[in-house]
């Protein structure tokens, strides 16, 4: 997918920059950024990509506190709204394999201009939107810019920056990343009540102006050096099996699809994607190939990564609905209940290291993922007559908990990835993220419709007894996957890394 260059830093680190997403052995998160000097048309290059990515993690946090303020607006459920989240993260998901091809084939340039005005229009038309449809269509345009913001941007830098002062760049354009999740929710909140959930799509427009401004004076226009041809079937059968499936748990709860429909969706999503590796196992040059999976740490982590998430992915959508439909809680406050889960995850990266040295990739993985799904199954006996302390401290256990697994989850499957297959494997596993947290909404959307069902919802003691058991399900699920960590290398531990971890996806 991505053109090798001869003059880019080693294929491990050439494919971790270049690919859609980042996550390299942990250890040295919070490094600051070590002082470097720099031309000022590559310290602009810079500031470009760190905004670029500020916008796509800011814009992936702050919808989900408003949720209930938009439904209201669009005369929705708020327990319906899951749509408008599975639609960014999947639109994403399904654009991750085609990515570095297209910024090989047309140039960084045009497709970082292209993203920021597809996302700034996407935000526009989300503003504007008066049904769940409109919406629904508006978070695809969104989500097609933004997929493309963060590894054109890596690609860049790249191929610009030189070996010497890389790691360091790499380390200032993540800063921004940690900030987006951290800001998101309670700036989302703030917006709501007292301006309009509106705004949290209208604030994209000057930054986005500024950033096509900045794009054609700073950005440089580079393409591959050897492009292969792009795998259309391929994709095409991915593509299928992902909407598919997704659209298959989506529609228990938001198109009332009935047993016949959701069965007839779910027996195509599986039969392209089984059709995908078909025709990969005979494709000379596949987007994604059957080879990398003889690689144990990769096949395992992968899946692990894809049922862990299916449970946990829910969370973000989960508990600002939570407490402000059954808890009572204003926007602002369920925006701020969102911070301890963000710092106990900024505390919790440097001790990763050190955990997963000692212990070892399996123990950690085992361990931590069955207190993962507790801390989710805790929630099911949150309420409001609980004393505040108490849930913060279950959003701090939640925080650290759910921050180290990523992290380990992450590094174990691209820790064994050399030569060739490191972009793919990476590149792969971007995907398999993004798609995971597009089914992990969807299937807690449709539990709670199902409890819904069962417990009501004439009042906010019907819709808690819903979460609360939906809760205990979505915790289940991740408990589950701990089986699948269990299959690790009991030998396989962190080595201390010599690059920075830059990751808006945990």
């Amino acid at each position: 997918m991505d053109a090798v260059d001869p003059a880019s830093p080693p294929s491990r680190l050439r494919a971790a920059f270049c690919c859609p997403s980042f996550f390299p052995v942990p250890g040295s998160y919070m490094t600051p950024p070590v002082s470097v000097v720099v031309d000022p048309v590559r310290k602009s290059l810079l500031w470009l990509v760190a905004v670029g990515f500020f916008m796509q993690t800011l814009d992936a946090t702050i919808i989900n506190t408003a949720l209930p303020a938009m439904a209201a607006g669009l005369g929705e459920s708020p327990l319906r709204m899951q749509s408008v989240v599975v639609a960014y993260s999947l639109t994403m998901a399904m654009l991750i394999p085609a990515s570095g091809w297209i910024a090989d084939r047309f140039g960084t340039r045009r497709i970082f201009f292209s993203a920021i005005v597809l996302f700034v229009l996407g935000s526009v038309a989300c503003a504007l939107s008066h049904g769940l449809g409109q919406l629904v269509a508006a978070r695809v345009v969104q989500g097609l810019g933004g997929a493309l913001l963060l590894p054109v941007g890596r690609l860049a830098l790249l191929r610009t920056v030189p070996r010497t002062e890389f790691l360091q760049a790499m380390s200032f354009v993540a800063i921004p990343g940690l900030i987006g999740p951290l800001l998101g929710p309670t700036l989302g909140g703030w917006l709501v009540q007292y301006a309009s959930w509106h705004w949290i799509f209208l604030i994209n427009v000057p930054v986005g102006v500024l950033g096509c401004i900045a794009t054609l004076r700073f950005m440089p226009d580079l393409r591959g050096a050897a492009l292969q041809r792009f795998d259309a079937t391929g994709y095409a059968f991915l593509a299928l099996g992902m909407v598919s499936v997704s659209l298959a748990l989506d529609g228990v709860a938001e198109l009332g699809l009935r047993q016949g429909g959701v069965f007839v969706l779910m027996v195509f999503g599986f039969a392209s994607l089984t059709a995908y590796w078909l025709h990969a196992g005979r494709k000379p040059a596949p987007l994604f190939s059957p080879v990398l999976f003889k690689v144990p740490t990769l096949s395992i982590g992968l899946l692990g990564n894809l049922f862990s998430r299916l449970g946990s992915g829910c969370m973000p959508f989960l508990l600002p609905l939570l407490l402000q439909v059954s808890m009572g809680y204003s926007p602002l406050h369920a925006g701020l209940m969102m911070l301890p889960i963000a710092l106990a995850g900024m505390t919790m990266k440097r001790f990763t290291t050190p955990l997963i040295t000692h212990f070892g990739y399996r123990r950690v993985l085992v361990v931590n993922t069955a207190l993962v799904g507790l801390a989710m199954g805790l929630f099911g006996f949150a309420g409001p007559t609980q004393p505040l302390a108490l849930h913060i401290v279950l959003l701090l256990f939640f925080g650290a908990v759910n921050s180290l697994q990523f992290t380990a989850m992450n590094t174990v499957t691209l820790r064994d990835l050399d030569g060739g297959m490191a972009s793919s494997g990476n590149s792969l596993l971007s995907m398999v993220q993004m798609l995971a947290m597009s089914l992990g909404v969807a299937a807690a959307s449709s539990v709670l419709g199902g409890y819904t069902g069962l417990f009501g919802s004439d009042g906010p003691l019907d819709t808690l007894h819903a979460f609360q058991a939906t809760f205990a399900t979505m915790g289940l699920i991740t408990l589950a996957s701990a089986l699948i960590f269990w299959h690790l290398p009991p030998e396989a531990r962190a080595v201390q890394p010599a690059q920075p971890e830059v990751s808006g996806q945990g």
